[in-house]
C-alpha cells in the first residue's frame, strides 16, 4: 500500500509539488493539497496499524464465530501467531520488527501476570482457554505487541526523525521507573503524578518529524504520546465491550473504561516508544559502523 501511494504521489504531484517555477497556488489548490496529504497520512497510518488493526478485528469477529470446542481465547492466540507469520513472510514486517514485537509481548505478559493475580485483581479474563499461564491467556501479550508493532511500522513508513531527544541513559531510566511503578503502585502510593510531569519536562524540547508526501511535518513528541494514548483508550473501550477482558466495574454490566486509564496508556506508550527509538538508533549506528 505504501509503495502504491508513494508511486501515485510521485506521478500525480511530481511536476507540481515543490516546484519553484510555478505560480503561487490559490487557496483552493492549497486546500486540495492539504486534503490529499491528509488522505495519504490516513492511508499510511492504516498501513502502520496492519497488525494492530488485524488483531483488533479478530477480537471483534471472534465474539460471533462458531468456534465449536475451540475456546475464543485460544482462537485469538493461534490467529495472532499465524497473523504474525503471514506478515513476516509477506515482507510487510521485517525480522527486526518481529523481534521488537516479541519483546513487547514479554513486557506486557509480565505486567498482565501481576495485574490479573487474584490478590491484585486490576482486571481479569472471564473466559476459559488452554493456552494460558496462570491467570493470563497467551493472546494478551499480543495486545502490547500491537502497540509496539504500530510504533515500529510508523517509524519506518513515516520516515520518523527526532530532534532534541534526551540522552538515552535518562530515557531508559524513565522507562524503568514507569514500568516498576506499574507493579509497586499496589504496595506504595502511585507515583504517576511525579512521572507524568517528569515526562513533559524531559521531552519539553523534543520534536518528532515525519514525512507524509514530501514536506516534513512535525509536532511536540509529548503531544504524540497523548494522541496515541487516547486512541488506545478508545480501542480498549471497544475491546472490553466485546468481552476481550474486563475491569472490576464491568463484571455485571459494561461501563466505559475510566479516563484514568489514559494516563496508564500514556506511560506505557512512552516505554514502547523509547524502546523502539533505542533499537532504531542502535541499528542505525550498527549499520553506519559496518
Amino acid at each position: 500500500m505504501v509503495q502504491l501511494v508513494d508511486t501515485y504521489v510521485s506521478e500525480a504531484y511530481g511536476a507540481t509539488l515543490g516546484s519553484s517555477s510555478l505560480p503561487m497556488p490559490t487557496m483552493m489548490e492549497k486546500l486540495k493539497d492539504w486534503v490529499f496529504e491528509l488522505i495519504v497520512f490516513g492511508l499510511k497510518q492504516a498501513r502502520s496499524c496492519i497488525f494492530a488493526g488485524s488483531f483488533f478485528f479478530l477480537l471483534f469477529v471472534s465474539k460471533y464465530l462458531p468456534l465449536g470446542e475451540l475456546a475464543r481465547y485460544d482462537f485469538l492466540f493461534i490467529a495472532a501467531v499465524l497473523l504474525q507469520v503471514i506478515l513476516y513472510l509477506a515482507k510487510i514486517e521485517t525480522w527486526d520488527e518481529v523481534k521488537t514485537i516479541f519483546l513487547f509481548h514479554l513486557i506486557g505478559f509480565a505486567l498482565e501476570t501481576f495485574k490479573t493475580h487474584p490478590a491484585v485483581g486490576s482486571w481479569s479474563y472471564p473466559e476459559p482457554g488452554f493456552f494460558t499461564i496462570g491467570t493470563v491467556p497467551l493472546f494478551a501479550g499480543f495486545m502490547y505487541a500491537a502497540v509496539g508493532s504500530y510504533l515500529a511500522q510508523s517509524w519506518r513508513i513515516m520516515k520518523t526523525e527526532l530532534q532534541e531527544f534526551p540522552p538515552y541513559s535518562w530515557t531508559l531510566a524513565l522507562c524503568a521507573a514507569i514500568y516498576i511503578n506499574f507493579f509497586t503502585n499496589y504496595f506504595i502510593p502511585d507515583l504517576r503524578l511525579i512521572l507524568i510531569p517528569a515526562v513533559f519536562l524531559l521531552f519539553a524540547r523534543t520534536t518528532v518529524y515525519f514525512t507524509v508526501i514530501r514536506e516534513k511535518r512535525h509536532m511536540p513528541l509529548a503531544l504524540a504520546f497523548c494522541l496515541i494514548a487516547f486512541f488506545i483508550w478508545i480501542a480498549e473501550n471497544i475491546s472490553t465491550f466485546y468481552g476481550a477482558w474486563q475491569y472490576p466495574d464491568q463484571v455485571h454490566i459494561w461501563n466505559v473504561v475510566s479516563t484514568n486509564k489514559i494516563t496508564s496508556w500514556f506511560l506505557l506508550v512512552i516505554i514502547s516508544f523509547i524502546i523502539v527509538a533505542y533499537l532504531k538508533h542502535y541499528k542505525s549506528a550498527h549499520v553506519a559502523r559496518a
